[in-house]
């Protein structure tokens, strides 16, 4: 199979991460990166190892060294080193308001024959209420974590 992604470091690349190597300062991960771009290089001069071979000698899953090459090529040696920040945003379920309902509710008398309030009688008593249209007990425990709030 030909490789879409061709890793083809400079000198000054190639002398980086061989000093990184040699320092091992650095993240077990942005190490073990290293060494794959360091196996991977076709360039004059470079191993060019195939995939497969990358992967067993350095430990990892052949997917791994060619999300590598793929981001060493279209972004560069900073991406292909450092951990990428998550790509998905997380819509928040509760906004201040109805986070400030939800404290009060948690502050006030809990419900009749309880002793005290729950996460999941918290969530389901925000429905009730139309805060929201769905909470789970988990976003509750969230928010109180957030504002140092106990149940007990």
């Amino acid at each position: 199979m030909k490789k879409k992604y061709i890793v083809t470091l400079t000198p000054e690349e190639r002398q980086i991460l061989q000093a990184m190597l040699s320092k091992g300062k650095a993240a077990a991960r942005k190490l073990v990166h290293a060494r794959i771009l360091l196996k991977t290089d076709a360039s004059a001069g470079g191993p060019a190892w195939r995939d497969d071979a990358i992967a067993e000698a350095v430990e990892v899953g052949r997917a791994t060294v060619e999300r590598l090459r793929k981001a060493f090529v279209e972004e560069g040696l900073t991406a292909a080193l450092q951990r990428r920040k998550p790509r998905r945003q997380y819509q928040r379920k509760l906004d201040g308001d109805a986070e400030a309902h939800l404290i009060a509710l948690a502050c006030s008398q809990a419900p009749e024959g309880r002793s005290r309030w729950t996460l999941r009688l918290l969530a389901d008593r925000m429905v009730q209420l139309e805060q929201v249209d769905h909470l789970s007990h988990e976003t509750v425990r969230e928010v109180l974590k957030k504002t140092n709030l106990s149940l007990g």
